[in-house]
C-alpha cells in the first residue's frame, strides 16, 4: 500500500456526507495517506476545521451556484407531504437542482482533478460526475443514504417510506418517481453522453463504481434481497462514525441526573422553529434533560425551559454517546450514530431516505416513527417516555452497539479505499 496516497473525496452539498466523509478522512489519514477534499460553494471551513486540506469549487463556475439554503425554504411546506405527494413539489424539483449543479461544476472539477492527481477518488453523492468517472483513476461510491439507495425486487422503493414487504404501494411510487423525474433524467443523460459516457438508466442518477461501494446499513436494519451484493464490491461497514471532541452536558437548572435527550433536525431542518418551540413547550412538562440543535436559528429562542438547553450546534457523536434518546429527522449518519451507541430513535422525518428511515426504525425495533406535524402533546411525551423506559429494546440495542463499534466501520473504510489505490 502506497502510504502517500492522494485520496480526493468529494461529498454532497450536505452536512450529513461531509461528516461521513470527515470519518472516512480521519483514518485514511491515520493510515498514512493523504486525505483531501473538494466541496461545493458554501462549505468551506467544514473539513479545514477537522485538519484536512479544501479545494473549494469555484462560485464562478457556468450560472448561478445552487443555494440549497434557500432551495430548502422556498420548498419547506413540502415537507409536511407524505412521500407521494412530495415527488412532485420536492422530489422533482430536488433532482432538477441536482442536475444543474453536476453540469455547472463538470469543467472546474475536471480542471482541479488534473492538478490533484489523486490516487483515488472517494464519491458520497448521488449523481454522477463525468469528470470523477473520465479522470484515470479508481473511484469509489460512499452510500451514506438509506440502504435503499441501491435498488432491489425485495428492497422498498428509494424515499419512499414504505413498508418491508412488496406491496402495490411499491409499484405505485415507482411509477410515480419515475415520472417526476423524467425531466431530470433526459436531460442528465443528455449530459453524460455528451461527456462520452454510458448515462444510468432511468430513474438512476449514479450506477455503482465498478471498483468499491460502501454502505453505512447495520445489519440490525439491513433489508433481505433476491440478488446478493458482490461482497467485493459492496462492502457493509455497520456504520461509519467520525471522531468528535469530547462533550460535557451543561449543567442544567433541574432535572440534572435525568436521562439526556437529544434533538437534532440536521442543518436544514433546524429552521422549522415553530414546529421546534411546540416540540419544547412539551419537553418542559416532562422529568428528563432535553439539548436541543437550533441551527443558525439560536436566537430565535427567547425563553428556555429549566431542562432544555439550545445552542446553534453540538459535536452529535460525543453527545449520542451520553444520550438515553435521540430525536432526529431520520437522516442515515443521526439513525447509524444512535444504532452505533446503542441509543433508540424516535424518528420525525421530513424528506428523502428519512422517510425510509423512520419506517425502518419502527420495523427493526429500533426505535419509533412519528409524523412531524400530526402530532399530539399527549402523543409526543408518550412516545418519548416509551423509548426511555423500553428495557427490552435498551437491551438490544446495547448489543447491537458492541457489534457495530467492534466492525470499525470508518477503518475497515479506509482499509478498502487504499487497496483499490494498488490493485
Amino acid at each position: 500500500m502506497d502510504s502517500a496516497a492522494t485520496i480526493a473525496l468529494f461529498p454532497e452539498a450536505s452536512y450529513g456526507a461531509a461528516l461521513n466523509c470527515v470519518g472516512i478522512a480521519q483514518e485514511l489519514r491515520r493510515l498514512g495517506a493523504r486525505p483531501v477534499f473538494i466541496c461545493h460553494p458554501g462549505f468551506s471551513g467544514v473539513f479545514a476545521e477537522y485538519g484536512f486540506p479544501e479545494y473549494q469549487l469555484p462560485d464562478s463556475a457556468s450560472g448561478t451556484p445552487t443555494d440549497w439554503t434557500g432551495f430548502i425554504e422556498r420548498h419547506q411546506d413540502a415537507f409536511r407531504q407524505s412521500p407521494f405527494e412530495q415527488l412532485d413539489s420536492y422530489i422533482g424539483p430536488t433532482w432538477e437542482a441536482i442536475v444543474d449543479t453536476a453540469i455547472r461544476v463538470e469543467e472546474p472539477l475536471r480542471q482541479l482533478l488534473a492538478r490533484l492527481k489523486p490516487d483515488a477518488i472517494v464519491l458520497d453523492n448521488v449523481v454522477t460526475f463525468p469528470a470523477i468517472l473520465n479522470a484515470g483513476v479508481p473511484w469509489v461510491r460512499v452510500v451514506s443514504c438509506a440502504e435503499t439507495e441501491i435498488a432491489d425486487p425485495l428492497v422498498p422503493p428509494y424515499v419512499s417510506g414504505c413498508g418491508a414487504e412488496p406491496s402495490d404501494e411499491w409499484t405505485a411510487f415507482s411509477a410515480g418517481y419515475l415520472k417526476a423525474t423524467a425531466s431530470a433524467h433526459r436531460r442528465f443523460q443528455s449530459f453524460v453522453t455528451d461527456c462520452g459516457l454510458r448515462a444510468p438508466a432511468a430513474a438512476s442518477f449514479l450506477d455503482p463504481s465498478p471498483w468499491l461501494n460502501l454502505l453505512l446499513a447495520p445489519e440490525i436494519i439491513r433489508h433481505r434481497r433476491s440478488v446478493p451484493l458482490d461482497p467485493e464490491k459492496f462492502v457493509f461497514l455497520d456504520g461509519c462514525v467520525r471522531h468528535e471532541s469530547p462533550f460535557t452536558p451543561p449543567r442544567f437548572a433541574s432535572h440534572n441526573d435525568a436521562p439526556l435527550v437529544l434533538t437534532s433536525f440536521g442543518s436544514l431542518g433546524a429552521m422549522d422553529v415553530e414546529m421546534t418551540k411546540r416540540m419544547i413547550e412539551v419537553f418542559s412538562t416532562l422529568p428528563y434533560r432535553f439539548l436541543v440543535n437550533a441551527g443558525h436559528w439560536r436566537d430565535e429562542y427567547r425563553e428556555v425551559p429549566d431542562n432544555v438547553f439550545m445552542d446553534s450546534w453540538f459535536p452529535q457523536p460525543s453527545v449520542v454517546e451520553q444520550a438515553s434518546l435521540f430525536i432526529h429527522h431520520g437522516g442515515n449518519n443521526s439513525f447509524c450514530e444512535a444504532l452505533y451507541y446503542g441509543v433508540p430513535s424516535l424518528v420525525m422525518p421530513y424528506c428523502w431516505d428519512g422517510h425510509d428511515n423512520a419506517r425502518r426504525a419502527d420495523e427493526a425495533g429500533v426505535g419509533r416513527r412519528v409524523d412531524r406535524y400530526r402530532w399530539t402533546d399527549a402523543e409526543l411525551r408518550a412516545a418519548i417516555s416509551a423509548l426511555l423506559e423500553d428495557d427490552r429494546m435498551a437491551r438490544r440495542l446495547r448489543t447491537n452497539a458492541r457489534k457495530m463499534q467492534a466492525a470499525s466501520g470508518a477503518t475497515l473504510a479506509a482499509e478498502r479505499i487504499l487497496a483499490v489505490t494498488v490493485a
